[in-house]
């Protein structure tokens, strides 16, 4: 009974705190009326969730999300010298294929949207058999070197958390 009335309880309590910062105020209506959209949206979506992803460390994934808000305030630093001090004829962008160990749907989107969310970076594709990342690097000396950092930064951690 719990379950069908709480099916995501880490997404209800994140609805009901997004909803919060959302509207900018803590109010009791506020906040009933995040608790009650972290109710709802869980139970009417439940249909499309037939498998919870497996999340076996929630404390490393609080880690590694605390990891890529740091990469992404880095990246953000980084990329603004990139294009306020060098020239396009100084860039070196760079396509990457990323092997992937990871196997998990869930375990590889959270690895393409980190590398997105990362200023000069994007995920560009995905292989066919799931087993490689295309990534576009905005400057970059080496593949190898990029390849390398987000193996070892990235997919690493995302190993111990899924699998």
């Amino acid at each position: 009974m719990l379950s069908r009335l709480l099916p995501h309880p880490f997404l209800t309590a994140l609805l009901a705190i997004v909803w919060s910062l959302l509207v900018n105020e803590i109010k009791l209506g506020t906040i009933v009326f995040g608790v009650f959209l972290g109710l709802l949206i869980p139970i009417a979506t439940a249909a499309y969730w037939p498998n919870r992803p497996p999340v076996g460390r929630p404390v490393k994934l609080f880690s590694y999300m605390m990891i890529v808000v740091w990469d992404i305030l880095v990246a953000n630093v980084v990329v603004a010298m990139i294009v306020l001090f060098k020239s396009n004829k100084d860039m070196r962008p760079k396509w990457v294929v990323i092997p992937l160990e990871l196997r998990t749907p869930e375990a590889i989107t959270m690895l393409a949207g980190t590398i997105t969310l990362t200023p000069g970076t994007v995920s560009a594709d995905l292989s066919e058999d799931g087993k490689a990342l295309l990534v576009h690097a905005l400057d970059a000396e080496n593949a190898d070197d990029v390849c390398a950092d987000i193996k070892h930064r990235y997919e690493r951690r995302l190993k111990e958390i899924f699998e």
